[in-house]
């Protein structure tokens, strides 16, 4: 008889309730005879395991602070999504700021959008460009820029100066290279940094997979491409027909599917003994060492994320860019997102989740988990665009790219028999 095995991923938080206080009911009239039955009290929001405590640990604040910070960003995030589509061309970005979040921000080139924007609950700030006037500003500087150093290593769009940035250690040399371009310099700035990029693919991640003999990533979510099984990893990890091999050395599939370098993303089919899971590793134990995957609606800059590795376990922090370009030994590689969250070799392939939503897989980083570093990640609705993918959720829908999915049942799963 043969074995069949789970499939698991990164990390999702889920929690039950969006709202940071409760509602007073509103009080009724005097009346004679029967009075209506008190509405029942909400029960208290629940949260993963491991997740509150991470957030704790990664981000230095207190266990009211985390389950505060979740709250506000399930509560604000779709006031900035329909912000973000009300305003149109005129967006010019958006982002949580506060210890929990507290306070949504979104930028708008237009101050007749103001009270609209105070209005939905949020906070206006008038800013010079748009961010879709800063996207080809970004775009010719990724294409004409040199190697490092004098090129920099990473480059993004930051909506909280209206800039975009290029970080390099020399940054006298990368300025005199960026006027020679011909961009305007008051649309870019450049920042020292010894930020280093370098893929984390070499050893481990979140559930550890073979590539031959020795080389070792992790899955970073689970797939279906029709009736074929499988899931997501770093590019970087495997070439299309290479084969691998499970945790404990049993065959797992192949590599049907890889970018990298320009993007960073790949796919695996498995075969028929191991089954997907819509789960992922969040460093718990027993039955509780899980957390459900219900869709991949992308967060907001600032919200809280986590990610999970076989080397530094499970990491929390915030994201900080979208759209970003860091070029690798190997080469240049764009559309990643820049978070502040730790990550050490071996990581790579892993998940990155922001509440119940996939958001990405490791692709690289800098620094580490004893000193601190950043970690950038392939977006995951690439992927499942680039390769025509479907997300394995706890509901069991197949949610397109564009439109994500979410689902209230907290449910977590174990390898089968």
């Amino acid at each position: 008889m043969s074995r069949r095995h789970a499939v698991t991923a990164g990390c999702v938080l889920a929690i039950t309730a969006l709202t940071l206080t409760a509602v007073p009911v509103a009080a009724q009239p005097r009346t004679t005879g029967l009075q209506a039955a008190p509405l029942p009290r909400k029960p208290p929001p629940r949260f993963p395991p491991g997740v509150v405590e991470a957030l704790q640990r990664d981000l230095h604040i207190t266990r009211e602070q985390a389950q505060a910070r979740l709250l506000n960003e399930a509560r604000l995030a779709p006031i900035e999504a329909k912000l973000r589509s009300r305003l149109g061309a005129h967006f010019g970005g958006s982002w949580f700021t506060g210890t929990i979040a507290q306070t949504l921000v979104v930028a708008t080139t237009d101050p007749a959008d103001l009270p609209q924007i105070i209005a939905a609950g949020a906070q206006g700030e008038v800013v010079k460009r748009s961010y879709a006037e800063l996207i080809p500003i970004k775009r010719k500087l990724d294409q004409a820029l040199p190697a490092p150093p004098r090129g920099g290593n990473v480059r993004y769009i930051d909506v909280k100066i209206n800039k975009v940035v290029v970080l390099s250690p020399i940054p006298a040399e990368t300025e005199k290279v960026i006027k020679a371009i011909g961009v305007d310099m008051t649309s870019v700035t450049v920042m020292f940094s010894t930020e280093r990029p370098q893929p984390l693919g070499d050893v481990r991640g979140g559930d550890p997979y073979y590539i031959g003999a020795t080389a070792r990533c992790s899955i970073g979510f689970s797939v279906t491409r029709g009736n074929q099984n499988g899931f997501v990893s770093a590019g970087h990890c495997g070439k299309a027909g290479e084969t691998t091999t499970g945790g404990d050395r049993t065959a797992l599939g192949a590599f049907q599917r890889s970018t990298f370098p320009v993007g960073d993303y790949a796919w695996v089919a498995v075969n028929a003994n191991w089954t997907p899971r819509p789960v992922v590793r969040d460093g718990g134990s027993g039955s509780r060492d899980t957390v459900p995957v219900s869709g991949f609606r992308s967060a907001v800059e600032g919200a809280s994320v986590c990610r999970s590795g076989s080397s530094t376990g499970w990491r929390c922090g915030v994201i900080l860019q979208r759209d970003t370009s860091v070029i690798y030994p190997q080469g240049a590689v764009s559309g990643l997102t820049r978070a502040k969250v730790c990550a050490e070799l071996g990581d790579s392939g892993g998940s990155l989740i922001s509440v119940d939503q996939a958001q990405g897989i490791t692709s690289g980083g800098s620094g580490d988990c004893t000193s601190g570093g950043v970690t950038y990640f392939q977006p995951i609705n690439k992927i499942l665009t680039a390769y025509g993918l479907t997300l394995v959720t706890i509901d069991g829908d197949s949610p397109s790219p564009d439109a994500g999915a979410t689902a209230p049942v907290l449910r977590t799963s174990s390898p089968a028999p």
